[in-house]
């Protein structure tokens, strides 16, 4: 597993994918930060989470695409699949890969919340006086960082599993965009939406009503246990495609 880890992790940077992912990552992270707390002048980090998330309809594509889908392609997948490692250790070496460039870019964009830490007073997003907020909550941008990486991890794992479907990268990347576009917007349809157990069912599996406690500072370990158990369900189904292809 840990050979898969180092070669994956390695793959990021001797191909453009890895430098340009890094680099759009780090841009829109900027520019959002930015327009939603300096530009705004505010201490309020909500708008930026709520937003870098929906960023992850492109730059999680961009890191899981090429994972399966570019073995197939250059016909190496028979030689890992008779590689000395499990399919658990394959699937998992591939994951930990992406999942580890997409968790250091997040810690590097980091840096853009010391502004906040370092200049001005700003009141957050309230013209009442009492609710004004001498510095930004240390706990409410924490636990938010927590709960971007845990989603960002559901994300990942979704589109391996697409990507081991698939030998074309465009294929995996435009079937990644349109499932991580659909879990997103289950919150807005629900809206829509006048049957109170379908509303209800639709409000416990979506991504984004289970981010509003991070953004309260809170540690919903419902929802890290939700977004947990989503990587693991696409890792299994990952899993189960290269079990079926290794011993069918």
């Amino acid at each position: 597993m840990f050979a898969i880890f180092k070669k994956e992790l390695k793959s990021y940077f001797i191909n453009a994918i890895g430098y340009v992912y890094v680099g759009i990552f780090l841009a829109i992270s900027a520019l959002l930060c930015c327009y939603t707390t300096l530009g705004a002048r505010t201490y309020s980090t909500d708008m930026y989470f709520n937003m870098m998330i929906f960023s992850f309809i492109i730059l999680i594509p961009l890191l899981t695409m090429k994972l399966f889908a570019e073995e197939k392609k250059l016909r190496t997948e028979q030689l890992l699949m008779t590689a000395p490692v499990s399919v658990w250790g394959m699937v998992m070496g591939k994951f930990l890969a992406a999942m580890t460039l997409f968790g250091g870019t997040v810690l590097v964009s980091c840096v853009n919340f010391i502004p906040l830490f370092l200049y001005g007073d700003a009141e957050r997003g309230s013209t009442d006086y009492a609710m004004t907020h001498i510095g930004p909550v240390f706990g409410e941008i924490l636990a938010c960082l927590l709960g971007l990486f845990l989603i960002g991890c559901a994300f990942i794992a979704i589109g391996l599993f697409v990507s081991s479907l698939t030998e074309n990268q465009l294929a995996a990347a435009v079937i990644t965009v349109a499932i991580i576009l659909f879990m997103l917007l289950l919150e807005i349809l629900n809206s829509f939406i006048d049957v109170y157990i379908l509303r209800a069912i639709i409000s416990w599996v979506c991504m984004m009503s289970r981010f509003t406690a991070f953004m309260s500072g809170i540690l919903d370990y419902s929802a890290i246990l939700y977004y947990l158990s989503i990587t693991g369900v696409f890792l299994l189904l990952t899993v189960r495609v290269y079990d079926k292809r290794r011993w069918g």
